[in-house]
């Protein structure tokens, strides 16, 4: 029996997941261990202020669902183009579930949920070294940018 997935917004409840799978993304892609004291109110914050943005789970559909993929979407207002843009965040499938088009789907379902919005268009970062996730965006119709990113640290 194959397992598929389904997609959902995340809820309180998906918590320690997300906590879990920003862990583990850090780690991953930057080798940064996230203190959970200082990431679950964080993950929880976007709870507390919907305004900020939303969760996306995506979990398996079987008889006992599991979270096997998550993405993190911040809102960024463009008075250019007078609509908002999607920032994808926190982007993270666990490794038996890499290579599935379980990203795919939830990129497809982001873009369904921003037909209904006022959405000018989608961002996200990578990281320079991670070849692998700038080939997935690019075959999904993302472009690289212009622009560099700079930041400052509180």
């Amino acid at each position: 029996m194959t397992i598929g997935i389904n997609l959902r917004r995340a809820n309180t409840s998906d918590i320690p997941s997300l906590v879990t799978f920003n862990r583990a993304m850090a780690a991953e892609t930057e080798g940064k261990n996230l203190a959970e004291a200082v990431l679950r109110p964080g993950v929880a914050g976007l709870f507390d202020h919907p305004e900020y943005g939303f969760y996306l789970i995506a979990e398996t559909d079987d008889d006992d669902p599991r979270a096997v993929a998550s993405l993190m979407i911040t809102y960024e207002w463009s008075d250019w183009r007078n609509g908002l843009f999607w920032w994808i965040q926190s982007v993270y499938v666990t490794p038996a579930w890499r290579r599935r088009g379980v990203y795919r789907r939830m990129y497809e379902y982001v873009q369904q949920l921003a037909s209904a919005e006022n959405v000018c268009g989608f961002r996200l970062y990578v990281e320079k070294e991670n070849v692998a996730a700038q080939r997935t965006y690019a075959e999904l119709g993302m472009a690289e940018t212009h622009y560099l990113m700079f930041e400052r640290e509180k």
